[in-house]
């Protein structure tokens, strides 16, 4: 399931760019508020011709980010609202789309728990191709295998986890490729903790 948050504020009608190619399993959330409440009767058209799923979130403003706040608020609401229902992480992808950088932090900052949250412009630019990140290595070698292997029975405090741990590291390129494979076969608190014991192992991929 993908949902979009749209700041409406910072991106009018450009940020519906990609509208058309959205769908049933796309979720799309307008935040608009008294300062941007209007809509071209194109965009009024698109929305009612998509096959995603709308809502409408009208803020409360009078102060400064009124609506980056209320929009920060609620993708934290609906991340924990996912995993109550037992919703596997990297099933659910979030997209604030904006074009205020201040919402990179927040971004990052999910991905460190392993929540997929991407800031975009519009909604086109959820459609491009899956990141470097998730590309696969080449096929790595039995006897390198078996050497991490043995690096990683020595700080994993589950033994059991050790082949699947392996299989991950060599399978991504970047530290977040490497998170989010960890998330996608751990329950999420136990991916912290094996992040953390693994992280001098993997300090040669991109990333922070």
């Amino acid at each position: 399931m993908n949902y979009f948050l749209v700041d409406y504020e910072n991106v009018k009608v450009s940020g519906f760019d990609g509208l058309t190619a959205l769908t049933e399993k796309d979720v799309v959330i307008i935040f608009y508020s008294e300062k941007a409440d209007n809509m071209t009767f194109g965009l009024h058209k698109r929305i009612n011709e998509s096959k995603a799923n709308f809502q409408f979130q009208k803020v409360t403003v009078g102060e400064k980010n009124a609506l980056d706040f209320q929009l920060c608020t609620y993708l934290g609401y609906l991340i924990r609202d996912n995993m109550a229902e037992n919703k596997i992480n990297n099933e659910c992808v979030y997209y604030i789309v904006s074009n205020d950088k201040g919402y990179i932090v927040l971004s990052e900052y999910w991905k460190r728990k392993g929540i997929n949250v991407t800031t975009v412009g519009n909604l086109k630019k959820s459609q491009a191709k899956p990141p470097e990140e998730n590309k696969a290595l080449p096929t790595p070698t039995k006897a390198n295998i078996s050497e991490l292997e043995q690096k990683l029975k020595t700080i994993l405090p589950d033994k059991t986890d050790v082949a699947e741990v392996a299989k991950i590291i060599n399978h991504y390129k970047t530290k977040q490729g490497v998170n989010n494979g960890l998330t996608k076969k751990f329950p999420t608190q136990k991916v912290g903790h094996i992040y953390k014991a693994i992280k001098p192992l993997i300090a040669d991929k991109k990333g922070s």
